[in-house]
């Protein structure tokens, strides 16, 4: 079995790459291809926040939708870019929330 996998920054990828998980560090415009790459290689996806901005929000959320590979959108440590909060969007789909 393949080893899980992440997507982002340099400085994360290191640490990432500590843990035993395959990196990537794709260029601006690149980050569909390579989320697709991952996607069929890994049990695991870990994207950065700052990336999955970069992926078409189709395929990410049919990636997020999928049973498999699980993926995940980790925070960015710094803040800069937020992660998307997928409960407030389902309540408000649901009519729970305005």
């Amino acid at each position: 079995m393949s080893a899980p996998a992440y997507l982002g920054d340099e400085v994360m990828a290191a640490g990432y790459r500590l843990a035993g998980l395959r990196v990537h560090v794709p260029s601006r415009g690149e980050e569909a291809t390579v989320f697709a790459a991952a996607c069929a290689e890994a049990p695991l996806v870990l994207v950065s926040a700052a990336v999955a901005m970069g992926i078409p929000d189709s395929m990410l959320r049919t990636a997020l939708a999928a049973l498999a590979p699980l993926v995940v959108i980790v925070p960015d440590p710094v803040g800069e870019t937020p992660v998307p909060d997928v409960s407030a969007r389902l309540r408000r789909q649901l009519g729970l929330e305005a």
